[in-house]
């Protein structure tokens, strides 16, 4: 890491002015208010042992719920202990990969084993060494797709929020036409984008499962996009690579995802990780850091930053992308996790997120003002009506220390997954009951 070099007022007022603004507070002005952290509230003065009792006091006002029923891109799975007995030894928490990469063999090595369970994972030739998380992922794919004549990107509406918000901005700032692939019964239309593929479509991204849980024709709609010159990228949740097809076999060209569920805990939010995998056609294209295995003088197994150089992805417009760093703790952690879980601990807990699903959905539109919004096989998560307003629903689950599902506009999105139990579920659906019950008497 570079030494500190202090800013005088004259050069702090000077960027401020660049980005146009005129003080830290306009930078920050799209914040709320009632978010922001001006200060923990603490007099100055106290002692180590009071101030952590102060922090503990704090943090008993969060909730902890015993049961929780949502995802919409955050998991809650099992992670085995050895994964953090493993990442968090001193030496792999406070790597930070040098200048002069090659002296850190130790780092490039757990990166290329990585890389190389995520080639195994999804079915594709090359992997980078991950970018910052999922949508990010997504949006780097597209921009490897752009041609000088295929300048448009296609992306199905039943893709995650996030993932069509982060690659609108990627194509908003680099002048890609981005057109939204309508959805019919859940799932995308495929006459819809027939229909939009043209000879400027570079590329069409498909989330599998989808934002709403369903299983999509993935086949069918990449040989479409196929059919018409453009490039399939197909973003995974890759828990459910152990009892589906892999991206390969559904025909990608790239493969891309949120890591987070292998491995790293829910922790508000982050920091997760976003895989990248493609066809060796397209390698070079991969942007971000990529780890190749070589041998040294000596003729012994070594490790290298291949293809690609850090400074390539610092040259502004000109570059193709300007990720130059990788969440390789993360990345890590991902790899400890497949390796603790192994192919078949791997299809268990995809086996076991599915069947516990079923059963939830059954058991939850048993009860009168329930009900399946979509028809069509789903892996963990799946959408419901409501008989009530999903908000005070959830409210009331909330009081009785349990997280449900998600308010979307057709009803609410539930998950479940391999850590919920049937008593779990059996609670929720009796929690469910006495809240309609209740509300319907109030």
């Amino acid at each position: 890491m570079g030494s500190y070099i202090p800013v005088t007022q004259a050069e702090h007022t000077a960027m401020l002015e660049t980005v146009g603004v005129t003080s830290v507070e306009e930078l920050f002005c799209q914040i709320p208010e009632a978010v922001r952290v001006r200060s923990l509230n603490i007099p100055a003065g106290k002692a180590e042992l009071e101030v952590r009792a102060a922090l503990e006091e704090i943090a008993e006002k969060n909730t902890v719920f015993r049961g929780i029923f949502r995802g919409a891109g955050a998991y809650n799975h099992y992670i085995p202990a050895i994964v953090k007995s493993v990442t968090s030894k001193e030496e792999f928490v406070t790597a930070y990969t040098p200048y002069q990469a090659e002296i850190s063999q130790g780092v490039l090595q757990s990166i290329f084993e990585y890389q190389t369970m995520i080639c195994q994972l999804t079915g594709m030739d090359a992997s980078n060494a991950s970018v910052y998380d999922g949508p990010t992922a997504s949006a780097e794919a597209v921009s490897m797709c752009r041609e000088r004549r295929r300048n448009k990107a296609l992306i199905s509406a039943t893709a995650h929020p996030d993932v069509i918000e982060t690659v609108r901005t990627y194509c908003t700032a680099a002048g890609t036409q981005l057109e939204i692939v309508p959805s019919k019964g859940g799932k995308t239309d495929p006459a819809a984008l027939k229909a939009l593929l043209d000879d400027t479509a570079a590329c069409f991204l498909l989330q599998q499962p989808n934002y709403y849980g369903l299983l999509e024709d993935a086949a069918e709609l990449g040989e479409t996009a196929h059919n018409a010159g453009a490039k399939y990228i197909l973003n995974v949740n890759p828990i459910s690579l152990g009892l589906y097809k892999s991206p390969a076999e559904y025909g990608a060209d790239i493969a891309v995802g949120e890591g987070q569920p292998l491995g790293m805990p829910l922790s508000f939010g982050g920091p997760y990780l976003g895989f990248m995998a493609c066809k060796e056609v397209l390698v070079r294209r991969l942007p971000g850091r990529i780890v190749g295995e070589t041998a040294d003088k000596d003729g012994n197994r070594a490790f290298v930053l291949t293809l690609q150089a850090r400074e390539q992805h610092i040259r502004r417009e000109k570059a193709s992308s300007n990720i130059c760093s990788n969440q390789a703790l993360c990345a890590m952690t991902a790899a400890v996790y497949l390796a603790a879980m192994g192919e078949s601990g791997l299809r268990q807990a995809a086996s076991q997120c599915h069947s516990k699903a079923c059963y939830a959905a059954g058991e939850i539109c048993s009860i009168p003002g329930f009900s399946p919004v979509y028809n069509g096989a789903f892996f963990h998560e799946f959408v419901t009506t409501s008989p009530m307003n999903p908000e005070k629903l959830l409210e009331g689950l909330e009081r009785k220390g349990i997280l449900g599902g998600l308010p979307v506009e057709d009803g609410i999105l539930w998950c479940v997954t391999e850590v919920n139990t049937k008593a779990q579920i059996d609670a929720l659906v009796h929690a469910l009951k006495e809240v309609c019950t209740h509300e319907a008497v109030v």
